[in-house]
């Protein structure tokens, strides 16, 4: 037989697929074929690879990227998930060609792997960047597409992007989806495809991406800025990589600043607090009190609900946080008679700072905060710095890092740490505590001064 032949059971076994399937394709005119009298139904290689190439309105979906599958993920899994559902043994979905499941790390965080297996030969792997089985799902596709064609020595088809169409694909299949943030992300990708223009992603190395953000401090933009560029451009050719448009991510060689000179402290002294609060209208000045007392960021108590807000316990349930966990915050003597007084005169609302003209959430407070900074006369203050302010605080009355951590929202210490700082008198009273409180006797040490003029210097010791 010509070698360049594939018969429907040599097809089958690449494809992982059973042999009623590979008639099906050929029933419905969906893959090139030929059959002769005597001979059979057989395969021409090169028909195959322009098969694989191109596709067809109809194309079996296991050898193409899940983008290109007009099919919602219920609908997929109806058609060609194993059993209609998930193994009963765990989070794991059996496909005819490979599987997907669910598997914590170490550290109680959920990963996405994908395993197949190709003429003998097992792949198990974790999906990095997956944030989701459909993710997770398209990886598994592409590999054993690029596996199938691999062993059989067909040519890898390279899918090349713009990275202008590239940019509209991740922010419509993964930031609005799994981000908050994706506004900012959007905003941002104005700028990056203003420079890169008409560049396919294969076009952009890291000079590519240096001049670009050699032009971004040209502008004015600061360091910590041009990083949040890089951070975005690294996660979208991550992203590329996974769904198959690159091999690597030209951005891993491209050096972020570092960022410790750009960090503000700035902690609300007592007066200061009181002089803040004094300047603000009421409906800020509990909005401003919260803070200072919870840690919480600004979007969680614009956003907080009665419903989260347990007075018999003295706590706040905070939800749909940065790191997607709720936690729990303990309301304080003088938070817990604030948020009291406001429920009794204006409990109304499902919300604790509704905005009276539309009964709904504050969009944001910059104005009115800012207003009230510039009557309070405090300097550089930002509404996040109460945070900040909050972190400092529990710190300078001896409560735990890890306590810290846990009230913030934090996934790790090294965070929080940021957020922490020792003032001078903090400092000044850690060195006294070396000083011993038993009786002690003075004692005077010669010191020798850079003039040659020695000068008693006073030591207390015990």
């Amino acid at each position: 037989m010509n070698n360049s032949l594939l018969t429907v059971k040599d097809l089958s076994a690449t494809l992982h697929v059973h042999q009623n399937t590979v008639y099906k394709l050929v029933d419905h005119q969906e893959i090139p074929f030929i059959k002769k009298r005597g001979v059979g139904i057989r395969f021409r290689r090169e028909e195959i690879e322009e098969w694989l190439k191109t596709g067809s309105s109809k194309i079996y979906p296991i050898l193409e990227s899940f983008l290109k599958v007009d099919l919602a993920l219920d609908k997929y899994d109806k058609l060609f998930l194993k059993g209609g559902r998930m193994s009963q043994k765990g989070k794991s979905w059996n496909y005819p060609f490979g599987s997907v499941y669910l598997r914590q790390n170490k550290s109680g965080k959920d990963r996405w792997y994908i395993y197949y297996r190709i003429e003998g030969m097992r792949t198990r792997k974790v999906v990095k960047n997956a944030q989701s089985r459909a993710e997770a799902l398209k990886v598994l596709q592409i590999e054993v597409a690029d596996a199938f064609r691999g062993k059989h020595g067909f040519k890898k088809q390279e899918k090349r992007i713009k990275l202008f169409d590239f940019s509209e694909l991740y922010l419509t299949n993964y930031a609005k989806v799994n981000k908050r943030s994706w506004i900012t992300d959007d905003y941002m990708l104005r700028n990056i495809k203003t420079f890169f223009k008409d560049k396919y992603l294969q076009e952009i190395d890291s000079l590519l991406i240096e001049k670009f953000r050699s032009l971004l401090l040209d502008d004015g933009a600061k360091k910590s800025t041009t990083n949040r560029y890089l951070a975005l451009l690294k996660k979208m050719f991550n992203l590329a990589v996974d769904w198959g448009y690159l091999k690597t991510n030209p951005v891993k060689k491209v050096k972020l600043f570092s960022e410790k000179d750009n960090l503000k402290e700035r902690i609300l002294s007592c007066k200061e607090e009181q002089k803040l609060l004094d300047a603000c209208p009421q409906y800020l000045k509990l909005i401003v009190l919260t803070a200072l007392h919870t840690g919480m960021r600004k979007g969680e108590i614009l956003n907080l609900r009665w419903d989260q807000v347990d007075f018999f316990n003295r706590e706040i349930k905070v939800e749909n946080t940065k790191s997607g966990k709720p936690r729990f915050i303990p309301i304080n003597d003088l938070l817990f008679e604030a948020l009291k007084n406001e429920k009794r005169l204006n409990g109304k609302s499902q919300f604790v700072f509704p905005n009276p003209k539309t009964n709904k959430p504050f969009k944001d407070i910059k104005k009115s905060f800012a207003e009230a900074i510039k009557q309070s006369g405090i300097l550089s203050l930002r509404f996040h710095d109460t945070r900040h302010s909050f972190a400092s605080r529990l710190v300078a009355a001896g409560v735990d890092i890890i306590t810290v951590k846990e009230l913030l929202g934090h996934h790790s210490v090294r965070v929080t740490e940021r957020y922490t700082h020792s003032s001078t008198e903090q400092k000044q009273r850690a060195v006294e505590n070396l000083t011993p409180k038993e009786t002690t006797k003075s004692v005077h040490i010669l010191s020798p001064q850079k003039e040659g003029i020695l000068s008693n210097v006073l030591f207390t010791v015990n």
